[in-house]
C-alpha cells in the first residue's frame, strides 16, 4: 500500500478561472461534496498530502492544519488530479499497489504511482507550481478514462449524477425524516428525501424527489410555499425562502439564503441569493451576494451553443446552457 496519496493541481487548473482564483480546484463542489471529497473516500485509510499553487500554499494549510501541505516526502505516493471527478470504482481502476506508472487520459495526467526511488524528483516540482505532464514523463504510462473537470460548466453538467451518487452513499440506510415537517407540507417520493435534524420544513412546501433525491441538511428551514425538485442538496444552516422554486441538479452549501427560481446551478456556501430573480447553470463561490431582482441569462437568443472567454479565449463550451461564474 503507498504511504500516502497526494491530490495535486495541474498546468489546466486556469481553465477553472475564476472559481480557482481563491480555491485549489480539488475545493470545488460538484454534487453535495466537493472533487476532494470524492477522491478521500475512495482512498479512506491512507493519509493524505495537498499541493496547490504557491500563492495559496499558507491558506490552504490554516484550512488543513494536520495536512502536509506542498511538501515532499521520502516514502512512495499515489498522486491523483485534483480535477478528477472521483467514482466509486475508482480505487480499483488507479491501484494503491504496483510499480511506478504514470495514468494518462490523452496527455493528462489522471494519478501517478511513484515509488521511494523516483518521490525526490518530485520535491521541487511540488514547491514550483501546477503539475504538467513532463513532471511524471519518465515513469510509463498506461491509458485510462476518468471524469475530469476541465471548464466552469463541467461543474454544472456532472452536478445531477453526482447530487444522486453522493446522496446514495451519504444517506445509505438511514433514517429518513429526522427533521420537523409542518403539517402541510407534501413529499413526493418519500423514500429519496432526507431531511437532517433540527431542519424545519414549513406549511405548503413541496419536495418532490420523483425525478431526483432531495438531502436537506442540519438546521435548514425551509419556508412556506416554495418548492424543491429533485436532485437538490441544501446545506447545514441555509434558508429556501417563501415561495422560492429550486428547480433540479441544484447544490445549496451551508449558510446560505436562497429565493426566487434557482435551476441547474451550485451555490458554493455562505452566498445570499434571497429575492426574486432567476439564476440558471450558474455557479457562485463563498461570500457572493445577489441583490434584489438579479437575473442571468444562460440561453442564446439563437439557441446556439455558448462560448466563454478562457485565458483571454473564446472556448465553444458545446452547451446551450452556460450562466454564470462568479
Amino acid at each position: 500500500m503507498a504511504d500516502s496519496i497526494c491530490i495535486f493541481e495541474d498546468n489546466q487548473c486556469n481553465n477553472l478561472l475564476p472559481l480557482t482564483y481563491f480555491r485549489p480546484v480539488y475545493d470545488l463542489r460538484c454534487g453535495i461534496t466537493t472533487l476532494r471529497e470524492k477522491i478521500i473516500r475512495s482512498y479512506p485509510d491512507i493519509p493524505l498530502r495537498l499541493h496547490c499553487r504557491s500563492h495559496l500554499t499558507e491558506f490552504v494549510r490554516e484550512q488543513n492544519p494536520r495536512v502536509p501541505v506542498n511538501s515532499g516526502g521520502p516514502h512512495r505516493c499515489l498522486f491523483i488530479n485534483g480535477r478528477i471527478i472521483a467514482e466509486e470504482s475508482l480505487a480499483k481502476r488507479l491501484r494503491v499497489k504496483g510499480s511506478d506508472v504514470v495514468f494518462l487520459k490523452g496527455e493528462v495526467v489522471v494519478a501517478a504511482r511513484v515509488s521511494d526511488a523516483n518521490i525526490e524528483l518530485l520535491d521541487k516540482a511540488l514547491l514550483a507550481g501546477p503539475l504538467g505532464p513532463e513532471v511524471f514523463s519518465s515513469l510509463p504510462h498506461e491509458s485510462v478514462e476518468e471524469k475530469l473537470i476541465e471548464y466552469p460548466w463541467d461543474l454544472m453538467a456532472h452536478n445531477g449524477l453526482q447530487l444522486t451518487n453522493d446522496f446514495k452513499w451519504l444517506v445509505g440506510r438511514r433514517e429518513r425524516i429526522r427533521g420537523e415537517i409542518y403539517e402541510g407540507v407534501h413529499l413526493l417520493d418519500r423514500r429519496d428525501i432526507y431531511v437532517e435534524a433540527g431542519a424545519k420544513i414549513k406549511p405548503g412546501v413541496v419536495l418532490d424527489a420523483e425525478n431526483g433525491p432531495i438531502f436537506i441538511g442540519r438546521n435548514v428551514v425551509v419556508y412556506p410555499h416554495a418548492m424543491i425538485e429533485g436532485p437538490c442538496f441544501v446545506g447545514e444552516g441555509s434558508a429556501i425562502k417563501a415561495g422560492a422554486k429550486i428547480y433540479e441538479n441544484t447544490s445549496i452549501g451551508e449558510v446560505c439564503k436562497v429565493g426566487g427560481e434557482v435551476e441547474a446551478s451550485i451555490i458554493h456556501a455562505y452566498a445570499n441569493k434571497q429575492h426574486d430573480g432567476f439564476l440558471g447553470h450558474s455557479y457562485l463561490g463563498m461570500w457572493v451576494n445577489l441583490g434584489a431582482d438579479t437575473n442571468n441569462s444562460d440561453l442564446k437568443n439563437n439557441y446556439g451553443s455558448v462560448k466563454v472567454v478562457i485565458n483571454e479565449q473564446d472556448v465553444d463550451s458545446g452547451s446551450v446552457f452556460v450562466g454564470l461564474k462568479m
